[in-house]
């Protein structure tokens, strides 16, 4: 007996939810440039459209343009989570996978969940949303991406904690950049827009001035572009002429520096990250939880973390980059000298020797903060 003929609308319906949802972020340079109000307007739109539309999480900081285009759209409950005696509000993630909406607004990706939520950040529980066939509308300011944390911090001497990685925003299927010039986010600031009127001088004092809003914009006008660039060169590349992008770490917090800026190096090569750490001596506490640190931040950017062991650190970083086929390779300068480093030869030097055919990078550790 032959087996019954699968239903075509089944069939299709089963396709469909087995897919991955899609990703469209709204990005901007800070606060205020429109990004929500644009992603509400989307999605009025695609309810008009009739497509299943909700607001998974909206926050619209009292501001009365992003209210009134929230009017009337439909908003899925908050989930009320209690943390030390508090309700904090959150997204239901669990509420909306059972809803199952075609389309879902996220505001606010880069945020940081209370304690007891499922996912400790927003962008994770947007990721299991895709995962589940529901497209998301999400938005999030430059200053936030991983990559960009010591940039931001040196240039803005604003430190961002909230952070979310690179390839949330790589892997996404559309990123849209709202752009508004420094001039214009400031009169908006004057005029109440963003924030009421008892914090709007403090905010002009501090990070809204026009140098550090144009550097922000300039942030997000280069990251929106390196996106484009990077979609549009997709299956360009020979896997025999990929840039291999290794960055040799210390147990040192500062170290983080370095391995954002390889991964910006291997961002603009489209290149492999590799982050590699030789242990020579015995490491304290302080130094393992320094490198459990560095291998989250590698492999939030997509990198790979390699803990090597060797009492000659040059000749390990050597066989490393010859085994992983390195093309570049980033170093720390030594910013405390002394005089014993004068007489003997440094790691840097006999790397030099010992490797071939790889651009060595001699990068500054500066301090985290400014």
């Amino acid at each position: 007996m032959e087996p019954a003929a699968p239903d075509p609308e089944q069939l299709l319906e089963a396709i469909l939810k087995s897919g991955r949802g899609r990703h469209k972020i709204y990005v901007g340079a800070a606060a205020g440039v429109g990004k929500t109000y644009r992603a509400l307007q989307e999605l009025r739109e695609r309810l008009e459209a009739g497509v299943d539309a909700v607001v998974g999480y909206l926050e619209t900081h009292g501001r009365p343009d992003t209210a009134r285009m929230a009017e009337g759209l439909p908003v899925f409950p908050r989930k009320q989570v209690e943390y030390k005696g508090v309700v904090l509000p959150e997204m239901d993630l669990e509420g909306l996978l059972a809803r199952r909406p075609a389309l879902v607004l996220v505001d606010e990706l880069a945020h940081t969940n209370a304690p007891g939520s499922k996912n400790a950040k927003r962008y994770q529980d947007v990721e299991e949303l895709l995962q589940a066939g529901i497209s998301v509308i999400s938005t999030m300011n430059i200053q936030h991406l991983e990559s960009l944390n010591d940039l931001v911090a040196r240039l803005t001497g604003v430190r961002v904690k909230e952070r979310v990685p690179d390839r949330v925003l790589l892997e996404a299927d559309e990123v849209i950049l709202v752009d508004v010039t420094p001039e214009v986010l400031q009169e908006r600031l004057r005029a109440g827009k963003i924030y009421p009127k008892a914090k709007i001088e403090q905010a002009l004092a501090n990070f809204f001035t026009a140098e550090n809003l144009a550097v922000l914009r300039e942030l997000a006008l280069r990251s929106v572009a390196d996106k484009v660039e990077e979609d549009a060169s997709v299956g360009e590349d020979s896997p025999a002429l990929k840039e291999r992008i290794a960055v040799a770490v210390t147990p040192s917090p500062k170290d983080a520096l370095l391995i954002r800026r390889g991964a910006r190096m291997a961002q603009r090569m489209r290149g492999e990250l590799h982050v590699v750490h030789v242990r020579n001596r015995r490491l304290s506490r302080e130094e393992e939880r320094a490198l459990d640190s560095h291998r989250i931040i590698a492999e939030s950017l997509e990198g790979r973390f390699h803990r090597l062991e060797g009492r000659d650190v040059a000749r390990a970083l050597a066989e490393f980059a010859k085994e992983y086929g390195i093309t570049q390779l980033v170093l720390g300068e030594n910013s405390n000298p002394t005089w014993r480093d004068f007489f003997r030869i440094s790691i840097i030097q006999r790397l030099i020797y010992l490797t071939h055919d790889i651009d060595i990078h001699i990068m500054d550790r500066r301090p985290e903060e400014s």
